[in-house]
C-alpha cells in the first residue's frame, strides 16, 4: 500500500505543534517564575531563553512549510520568502542557544545543546549556500537535514516516556533515587537520543530518495 506523503506531512505538523505549544505557553506570559527550565538568578538567561524558543518555533513552522510542493513548485517566490525566514530564524535561535549553554549546569545536557546548535547552524548554512549557488538537489538534501535537527525539539520530548520506561526496565523495574532524580537523568540525555534518532531517520529518507532516483530510466 502506497503511503500518502500529504497525510504524513499533516501528521508531522499536528504532532509538532501539539508538542511544542503546551511547552511554550508559560513563556508567553514573560513571567520568569513560570519557566520550565531552572534559571540562574540575576542574569539575562530568561530573555535569551524566551527569544531562542520563539525563533526556534518560527523555524519549525517555516521549515515544515518548505516541503509543501504546492508552495515550492507553483509559488517559488513564496517558497524563497519562507526559506529566508527559516534561515534567519535558525541563525538567530542557534546563536542564542550557544548563549544559553553557558547557563546549563549539567555537562551532558550542555554538550547535547552545543552539538545540536552547531549542527543546526552548519546544515542550515550549507542548505542556504547550495540554494544561492542554484544547486537545488543538494539544497533540498541539506535543508532536509536542517529541518530534521529543528525537529529534535519535538522528538526529544516525545521520547521522554519511552526513556522513562526503558530506565524502569533496565533498573529491575524500580526507580532508584526516586521519581525526581529519574526525570533529571532522562532530561539530561533525551536531547542526545532525539538527535541520534532524527539523524538516522533523515539519512534513511535521503538514501531512499537517492535510490529511487537511480532506479528511474
Amino acid at each position: 500500500m502506497k503511503k500518502n506523503p500529504k497525510k504524513s506531512w499533516w501528521i508531522l505538523v499536528i504532532v509538532s505543534v501539539g508538542v511544542m505549544v503546551p511547552f511554550m505557553i508559560p513563556y508567553f506570559t514573560l513571567d520568569s517564575d513560570k519557566s520550565r527550565v531552572p534559571l540562574a538568578p540575576a542574569t539575562h538567561e530568561y530573555p535569551i531563553l524566551v527569544s531562542h524558543i520563539v525563533f526556534a518555533f518560527i523555524a519549525l513552522i517555516t521549515g515544515l512549510l518548505q516541503f509543501v510542493e504546492r508552495i515550492r513548485i507553483t509559488n517559488p517566490k513564496i517558497h524563497r520568502i519562507i526559506g529566508k525566514i527559516y534561515v534567519s530564524s535558525v541563525f538567530i535561535s542557534g546563536l542564542l542557544a550557544l548563549a544559553v549553554i553557558f547557563y546549563v549546569e549539567n555537562f551532558t545536557k550542555s554538550m547535547a545543546f552545543l552539538t545540536l546548535a552547531i549542527l543546526w547552524l552548519f546544515t542550515c548554512w550549507k542548505g542556504y549556500r547550495k540554494a544561492v549557488k542554484r544547486h537545488f538537489n543538494e539544497h533540498r538534501v541539506w535543508m532536509l537535514r536542517s529541518v530534521g535537527l529543528t525537529l529534535v525539539a519535538v522528538s526529544a520530548r516525545l521520547l521522554v516516556p519511552v526513556l522513562l520506561l526503558l530506565y524502569y526496565i533496565l533498573n529491575d523495574f524500580s526507580l532508584p533515587g526516586g521519581r525526581d532524580q529519574v526525570f533529571e537523568v532522562i532530561l539530561n540525555v533525551n536531547i542526545w537520543v532525539g538527535l541520534v534518532l532524527n539523524f538516522i531517520i533523515v539519512e534513511w529518507v535521503i538514501l531512499k530518495k537517492s535510490k529511487g532516483k537511480n532506479k528511474k530510466p
